[in-house]
């Protein structure tokens, strides 16, 4: 779900490369003008309907109507990261041209260098054939760290991540979470040192931390949430994200309960955020759901959550092309369990592919405006 945007963006943004006002004098995020307004800051990954050029052009310039900034969560160029030259990789290449066209539609970013695979939390994402896949071997330790920190020295962001969703991987590899936390711990010391005010994070996924899915909850009751795999991370946690998608665990939005998000509130008084989430508006594969329950699930966390949002990241701003999307992971070589998983969210956008909007993109726009 969260590597939508690599699908296109790689082929597509790659031409900005040649364009002249694709080159900026610099690449710092205009943060004054989106994290420092005094409210929630707004935004989308930065996933077009349809895997073309022109696509990716269009939608940037729409995200600009309706967000503050974009969510740019890159695949890690392992072996270039493991040995960095002189050259950049096309991964880096790929992320200047993102910056450089949130830029020109009045948009900052916020990074989450993430080394799993988005679709498929148990496993890494694009690492060499012959690496062992766990968070103890250094060549992934050096290329995540290498990464991280080419992310904060070049771009000095307001916020970065360093994995995403990471108890659903400390759930399926409990002997290896004790490398990765350490792994944290060394880059978010290095990252500081690096950018002083970027505000470092990792996001929980919710409904699995909150433990609403029998089958995924390990034996553990409904409500009773993971804090232990939360705060196994500070005080080296500079704002508590998680993820939300709870079409996966709820018949319809407004059976989301009222208590759902809340204890949060009691658990830290550090800044909250959403690092991703979505309600489908339609039914899809075994979820039910429907456009008023979009609606429901915005004003839940509005609700709920409230003033305590340092940001607020929606998956989608518009619905995508679950046919022509295929056909772009099939040429780049993804299992057909990807693509399968990936169909599940193709209406988790808050307009229609083609740029009709759904009755929750007014709730949206409504709580970025403010009244």
């Amino acid at each position: 779900m969260r590597r939508i945007a690599l699908v296109v963006l790689a082929l597509a943004l790659s031409g900005l490369a040649c364009a002249p006002e694709a080159q900026p004098e610099a690449t710092r995020i205009p943060d004054a003008q989106v994290f420092e307004i005094g409210r929630t800051a707004y935004g989308f990954f930065p996933s077009p309907p349809e895997p073309s050029f022109l696509a990716v052009l269009n939608h940037f310039r729409d995200l600009g109507n309706h967000a503050d900034f974009i969510l740019i969560q890159p695949a890690i160029p392992w072996e270039a990261m493991l040995e960095p030259g002189d050259d950049e990789s096309q991964a880096q290449e790929d992320i200047r041209n993102q910056v450089v066209l949130a830029s020109q539609n009045g948009l900052g970013a916020i990074f989450v260098v993430d080394p799993l695979n988005g679709l498929n939390r148990r496993e890494f994402m694009g690492l060499p054939q012959d690496w062992e896949a766990n968070f103890a071997n250094p060549d992934i330790r050096t290329a995540f760290t290498e990464f991280a920190l080419w992310i904060a020295r070049e771009f000095r962001p307001r916020y970065l991540g360093l994995a995403s969703e990471i108890n659903t991987y400390a759930d399926a590899h409990p002997d290896d979470f004790p490398h990765y936390l350490s792994l944290y711990r060394d880059v978010y010391a290095a990252a500081k040192a690096a950018s002083p005010e970027t505000q470092v994070f990792v996001t929980f996924q919710w409904e699995d931390l909150n433990n609403v899915l029998p089958e995924i909850a390990e034996g553990r009751q409904a409500y009773e949430v993971n804090w232990n795999q939360v705060e196994a991370f500070e005080p080296e946690l500079d704002v508590w994200v998680i993820s939300s998608y709870p079409f996966i665990a709820f018949p319809n939005g407004a059976a989301i309960p009222d208590d759902y998000y809340t204890p949060l509130l009691d658990r830290t008084n550090k800044p909250l955020a959403l690092g991703e989430g979505g309600y489908t508006s339609e039914p899809i594969g075994p979820f039910p759901g429907a456009p008023s329950d979009q609606v429901s699930y915005l004003e839940a966390i509005h609700a709920q959550l409230g003033e305590r949002l340092a940001f607020w990241t929606y998956l989608l701003l518009s619905d995508f092309d679950p046919e022509a999307y295929a056909d772009a992971m099939r040429d780049q070589g993804r299992p057909e369990a990807d693509i399968n998983t990936l169909g599940m969210f193709q209406a988790v956008g808050l307009r229609e592919a083609d740029g009709a909007a759904k009755p929750a993109l007014a709730s949206w726009d409504g709580f970025r405006n403010g009244p």
